[in-house]
């Protein structure tokens, strides 16, 4: 089966690798390409459909945080990831984090955000701002 190409998002001192999915037999070829990205921290906001030893033998935490494909993210998982972005980008700016859901399609085609999404999106006001400064000295904000 053809996957999409994992895609890097890259804002000041964050960088972000959105990936598609593995099954257990593209699990070494996904592992290389996290690596070769840097990636340090893997977050699968689907249920496990692989085996995430062999990703943490590489060195790559693997942080579970399901929700349902096409929803909106619950209000903890909102907060853990915001608390994630904070610590790992303060303590390494420019370290790069993974994430996936079921098939990753919505980074590739129009309409990829559904309704709920987009009313989601609309409504969502910041609990909190991310700041820290890069390697360079720059200042670093996420709302």
């Amino acid at each position: 089966m053809n996957r999409p190409a994992p895609v890097e998002i890259t804002y000041e001192c964050m960088r972000f690798l959105i990936t598609h999915n593995p099954t257990n037999s593209q699990l070494a070829k996904f592992t290389e390409e996290l690596k070769a990205f840097g990636v340090q921290t893997l977050v699968r906001v689907c249920e496990a459909t692989y085996d995430k030893a062999p990703v943490e033998k590489e060195g790559i935490e693997v942080l579970d945080w399901p929700f349902d494909d096409g929803s909106s993210p619950p209000d903890q998982i909102v907060d853990d990831w915001l608390n994630l972005l904070k610590c790992k980008f303060k303590e390494e700016p420019g370290c790069c984090i993974a994430v996936h859901c079921v098939a990753g399609l919505g980074r590739k085609r129009r309409g990829a955000f559904n309704s709920k999404q987009l009313m989601y999106l609309e409504k969502y006001k910041p609990k909190m701002r991310l700041r820290f400064k890069d390697a360079n000295g720059q200042n670093c904000c996420v709302q």
